[in-house]
């Protein structure tokens, strides 16, 4: 793969307890280890930084097939939810993505949070290394 963009971010410090910036400045974040694995808390955590990215590139993902497929979503928004926990020697991952489409027919939605899944870079790299659920919420749900 050719990259089209490349990110550079810098962990300083004590890593999940230290500082983390981009070469752009536009992320620049004091960091802590979250309460529940023993930390002070009330900083960002890598966790919350991999949901929000994931967040964003799920919903880009799906806005782009929405409009090939002329599929209105209405306002639509996606929520990712990763957790940390012990995996045998080590930490492992999970993810939750909840996608809210009221504007769209339950069946249309989820065809098309199944291709979004399919092209999103995000999911492609967790594919096979961590479990991914996602759940579609419409209109009629409410």
């Amino acid at each position: 793969m050719e990259p089209l963009y490349t990110a550079h971010a810098t962990s300083s410090g004590a890593g999940r307890d230290g500082h983390v910036a981009t070469d752009d400045g536009l992320v620049d974040l004091h960091l802590a280890v979250q309460k529940e694995l023993g930390g002070p808390g009330g900083k960002a955590n890598p966790e919350q930084l991999f949901a929000a990215g994931y967040a964003a590139c799920f919903h880009s993902a799906l806005q782009a097939v929405a409009r090939a497929s002329k599929v209105d979503l209405g306002d639509s928004a996606v929520t990712a939810v990763v957790g940390i926990g012990k995996a045998g020697e080590g930490f492992g991952l999970s993810a939750a993505l909840e996608v809210a489409a009221p504007g769209a027919p339950r069946a249309a939605a989820e065809e098309l949070v199944a291709k979004a899944h399919r092209v999103c870079p995000y999911s492609n790299a967790t594919r096979g290394n961590i479990d991914v659920e996602v759940k579609v919420v419409t209109a009629a749900d409410d």
